[in-house]
């Protein structure tokens, strides 16, 4: 399936790469690090969508851990 001529994956690769891009020009910590794990779960959907690519999913899963710990374990929020 495409839309504009674009295929469903590679819009949530964009998407990924938009909310990542977006997330490093916020000056909260806060909002960096929920839009930067909004991100990574679009990147391991994306690599899910390419047939499993687990470099893509491993790397992305465990960047959103490690956004995760620092706002709800160490109370950034």
């Amino acid at each position: 399936m495409e839309l504009l001529g674009i295929s469903i994956t590679e819009w949530v690769g964009y998407l990924a790469s938009a909310l990542v891009l977006l997330s490093f020009l916020m000056k909260a910590v806060t909002k960096l690090r929920l839009v930067n794990m909004v991100g990574c779960v679009c990147w391991v959907i994306y690599g899910f969508m390419l047939d499993v690519a687990w470099p893509v999913i491993i790397t992305n899963a465990s960047i959103f851990l490690v956004n995760g710990y620092y706002l709800f374990n160490k109370k950034v929020v």
